[in-house]
C-alpha cells in the first residue's frame, strides 16, 4: 500500500500566551512540535505497514524550511520518505487555501512516488482546531473520506476504518484512493528508534517552491486568496465565583443551596 500523511508543525498550544495589546498569539519562544493528531495519523499508517512491511510512507508538509524537522522526526518514527511545500507567495493562507495547494502537491508528489492509495491526515491542528484542511483536500481531490479515525485496516482493494462516535466507535469501508482523518485512539503511538533517528538524520527532503505547478491559480492561495480573515484572539477574562455557602453542617449548606435553586427556578 502507497500511504501519504499531512503533517504540520505547530507551536506547543501550552505555551502559548496572548498578548495583552495587539491580542495576537506570542510565539517567540515557544517551541515548535508536530502536530499531535497527525502523530496519530502516522501511527495508523505504521500500523498497516507492520502487517504490510511493502507498504511505502510518504509524508509531506506545508511551512517556513524549518518545518523539514518535522519531516525528519516522522522519518525517525515510521516514514519513509518527505516532502516540503514551501513559497513565499503561500504565506498567509487559510484552511480552503492550505488545502488547494497541498491538493495541488499531492499531485505532483504522485509523479515521483506513483498514485497514493490512502492519504491520512490528523482531525485538526492544535493551533487553529478549524479540522477543515482534511476533509477540503479529499473535495479538491474528489476523494471519497472518513473523519475521526482511530484505526484502519487494509481490506481487499480498500480499508476499514474505527471511526468515533459518541459512546464508542463504528467500522466503515472505503475503497481507495481515499482520504481519512484521525482522532486520538486509545493506544499509545510509536516513540523514535535509535536506527531510525540515525536514518532521520541523514534523510534528504524535496521541496516544492512557489512555482512547483505553473497550472495553480494564484486567486485561490496566499493572504489575497484567503476567504477567512481572523480579526483577534483573546483569553475570555477569568469569572469570580458568585456566591459561598457556608452554614454549621453540610446539611444545613445543602438546604440552604436547594432552597436557591428552587427560588431561581433552575430545579
Amino acid at each position: 500500500m502507497n500511504i501519504l500523511v499531512c503533517v504540520k508543525q505547530v507551536p506547543d498550544t501550552t505555551m502559548i500566551k496572548i498578548d495583552p495589546v495587539k491580542h495576537t498569539l506570542i510565539r517567540e519562544g515557544v517551541p515548535a512540535i508536530l502536530n499531535p493528531f497527525d502523530g496519530y495519523a502516522l501511527e495508523a499508517a505504521a500500523r498497516i505497514k507492520d502487517k504490510n512491511p511493502g507498504t511505502k510512507i510518504t509524508v509531506v508538509t506545508m511551512g517556513p524550511p524549518q518545518a523539514k524537522a518535522v519531516l525528519k522526526e516522522c522519518i525517525g518514527i515510521a516514514a519513509d520518505k518527505g516532502y516540503l511545500v514551501t513559497g513565499r507567495t503561500f504565506g498567509g493562507s487559510d484552511t480552503l487555501a492550505t488545502s488547494y495547494i497541498l491538493s495541488h502537491a499531492i499531485k505532483k508528489i504522485e509523479e515521483t512516488e506513483g498514485k497514493f492509495d490512502a492519504i491520512f491526515c490528523g482531525k485538526q491542528a492544535i493551533d487553529g482546531d478549524t479540522a477543515q484542511v482534511g476533509p477540503e483536500i479529499a473535495e479538491w481531490l474528489d476523494l471519497p473520506q472518513v473523519t475521526y479515525g482511530l484505526e484502519c485496516f487494509e481490506d481487499g482493494d480498500g480499508l476499514k476504518v474505527n471511526k468515533e462516535i459518541d459512546g464508542g466507535y463504528e467500522v466503515i469501508g472505503i475503497k481507495c484512493p481515499c482520504l481519512v482523518t484521525f482522532t486520538m485512539p486509545s493506544f499509545e503511538c510509536r516513540y523514535p528508534t535509535i536506527k531510525r533517528k540515525l536514518m532521520a538524520n541523514k534523510a534528504k527532503f524535496e521541496e516544492l517552491g512557489d512555482d512547483f505547478d505553473p497550472t495553480m491559480d494564484a486567486a485561490h492561495y496566499g493572504l489575497n486568496g484567503s476567504p477567512t480573515h481572523v480579526k483577534r484572539s483573546f483569553t475570555p477574562p477569568v469569572k469570580e465565583g458568585g456566591m459561598k455557602i457556608k452554614e454549621e453542617t453540610g446539611e444545613d449548606s445543602a438546604k440552604v443551596l436547594a432552597k436557591i435553586l428552587v427560588d431561581k427556578g433552575i430545579v
